[in-house]
């Protein structure tokens, strides 16, 4: 204590935790979320009140929820952005966890809401569903396995993470959520790509995949569905897919108007999976490339921050859930205008969902907690060897 009094002994000085958090944080990442945020809340404003008629609520019920559940998503993206990668980690092995017992007894608790595909926990005032929390934990999780299966005398991570990746592929696929579990797998396939990957396993894991897809599509009344309604020559006007390949055309470039648009009367899930069919339509071709910059901003501004990181985990970790954010927006786009098979995935941040929502907010979080600026040398001057 004398020595500190008289200055004999250095005294750490430390920023506060929010100037340092904002001086280091990745601002223009957190801004292209907020404003797809905002975009989601328009989108809403103009796909939801027919749904809420249908269901004989308040015109705004869906807008309200929302508002609410976008909030907890910006609060929990900016708390978990505060966070060290190592408490990343930690927090991220523990929902981990919990996600994947969620996950194990969703066929006996869960229910499916009439949709065919039992996903959700009802919780009466909300619903849950597990596989939009487990996807953040386990990418945090496989690259803690990677990452440390590096080390001397480290465990087989990259084995064990394969096991994990391909268990809760499995349970996904039972649901069944075929897009869901591909998302898991190409996760885990981008970060074990990243780790140095022989390529005769990239293709054997390719192979496998086509011999999947063939399995499910024989044995998947479901999965079958969805394949030929795709490979169809003739789109039906009166499918989900035919409704929106209408708005896109009816929209043009600068859309039809705010409120204007049909779709959302025809379209039962206008407000979740083909939202951006409801964007084309009532605002235009201009507002879709907006939405498309703003994602790219995201996906490009990780991936070049990561690229000055020294540290593995965090580049693998912030790898997988960047591509699995950026691949997951590309899906959803990619089947309103049918250049894929209609999935059931949300557009991040811009759909409506309670469970997307929040576990985006988390994600996203956890993506700016990896990124931000802390003091190392260039990943460049460790390859160099100095």
């Amino acid at each position: 204590m004398t020595e500190m009094v008289h200055g004999l002994l250095p005294v750490e000085v430390r920023d506060p935790i929010l100037p340092r958090w904002w001086r280091t944080v990745d601002r223009w990442s957190m801004a292209s979320v907020c404003f797809l945020f905002i975009f989601g809340l328009i989108l809403a404003l103009a796909a939801s009140p027919p749904l809420a008629q249908r269901n004989g609520l308040p015109a705004f019920h869906y807008v309200e929820r929302q508002a609410v559940f976008g909030t907890m998503a910006l609060i929990a993206m900016t708390i978990t952005s505060m966070m060290s990668p190592a408490t990343v980690r930690r927090w991220a092995t523990v929902a981990f966890g919990i996600a994947l017992l969620a996950l194990v007894m969703l066929p006996v608790f869960g229910t499916d809401f009439g949709k065919g595909a039992t996903r959700w926990y009802s919780l009466g005032f909300i619903s849950l569903q597990p596989s939009e929390f487990i996807k953040p934990a386990f990418v945090v999780f496989a690259a803690w396995l990677i990452s440390a299966s590096f080390e001397p005398n480290g465990p087989p991570g990259r084995m064990m993470s394969f096991a994990v990746a391909v268990t809760i592929a499995g349970f996904l696929a039972l649901q069944p959520d075929f897009g869901q579990a591909s998302l898991i797998l190409f996760a885990w396939g981008v970060m074990y790509f990243c780790a140095g990957a022989p390529l005769l396993f990239i293709l054997s894991m390719a192979a496998a995949t086509v011999f999947a897809g063939f399995v499910a599509y024989n044995n998947s009344e479901h999965f079958a569905r969805r394949i030929d309604g795709y490979m169809s020559a003739d789109v039906d006007p009166t499918t989900q897919l035919g409704y929106a390949a209408n708005a896109i055309r009816e929209g043009g470039l600068f859309g039809v108007g705010a409120g204007e648009g049909s779709v959302k009367w025809s379209l039962p899930d206008a407000h979740t999976d083909f939202i951006i069919a409801v964007a084309a339509e009532e605002y235009g071709v201009l507002m879709v490339l907006v939405i498309l910059a703003l994602f790219a901003v995201i996906v490009l501004r990780t991936l070049t921050r990561l690229m000055q990181e020294r540290d593995l985990f965090v580049r693998l970790a912030g790898t997988g859930l960047v591509a699995m954010f950026g691949v997951q927006a590309m899906i959803n786009m990619g089947v309103a205008v049918r250049l894929l098979p209609a999935k059931g995935m949300t557009l991040p941040f811009v759909s409506y969902g309670g469970s997307s929502l929040i576990a985006g907010g988390i994600a996203l979080g956890m993506i700016l907690a990896f990124t931000r600026n802390r003091p190392q040398g260039a990943l460049s001057s460790v390859i160099r060897g100095y």
